[in-house]
């Protein structure tokens, strides 16, 4: 199973970008897909969730509800992060995640498959 992340690049604080995950049919075909992120010296840490056996219910960290929107592309096997009003916190490498076989969405050990990182800048 092979996730390849892409989309990240350096922007200005109040821009968007929209990170893509580009999985084997099998991988998007599991039961959820995720995207946390990791910034130097801290923990990978949870930025959002999609399960798809509920019906495509989405879950968000409380620091990017309402500006962060998780989809994906069935026909594409692709899974997508649109990121808008990115603020300087936001920079982080990005990295996507699938196959859930923990309860929690927030520990990146819940997720078995994950693709390599995309670095997302954010300047003020």
């Amino acid at each position: 199973v092979q996730l390849q992340a892409s989309g990240g690049g350096s922007v200005q604080a109040g821009d968007s970008l929209k990170l893509s995950c580009k999985t084997t049919r099998r991988a998007f075909s599991s039961n959820s897909m995720a995207w946390f992120r990791q910034s130097a010296g801290r923990e990978r840490e949870f930025v959002a969730g999609v399960e798809w056996s509920s019906g495509g219910r989405t879950y968000y960290a409380d620091s990017v509800k309402g500006r962060f929107t998780i989809s994906k592309d069935k026909n594409e096997n692709t899974g997508y992060l649109q990121m808008n009003n990115l603020k300087p916190e936001d920079a982080a490498v990005y990295y996507c995640a699938a196959q859930k076989i923990g309860s929690s969405w927030y520990s990146p050990s819940s997720f078995v498959n994950w693709g390599q990182g995309t670095q997302v800048t954010v300047s003020s």
